[in-house]
């Protein structure tokens, strides 16, 4: 299965990244999320729009910030 369609497991369902040409047939933004969601024998889904830049910046920054902290945790 190529990565881009390789499920993420989240807490309460699957996360595939839409390839573009997903994106396109369903007229959002590239880079938007599906998330599939199991219960009592039915398949629902919800499209999320990709983080937007200032969200993708912070969160660099705080992991820069705290490097040396997160290599701890990982180390454990």
């Amino acid at each position: 299965m190529p990565k881009a369609l390789t499920p993420t497991e989240a807490d309460n369902g699957w996360v595939i990244t839409m390839t573009p040409e997903m994106a396109r047939l369903a007229s959002v933004p590239d880079g938007s999320l599906i998330v599939f969601y199991i219960s009592e024998g039915k398949v629902s889904a919800e499209i999320l729009p990709p983080a937007p830049s200032e969200i993708d910046q912070f969160v660099e920054r705080m992991v820069e910030k705290h490097r040396d902290a997160f290599e701890e945790m990982k180390r454990h």
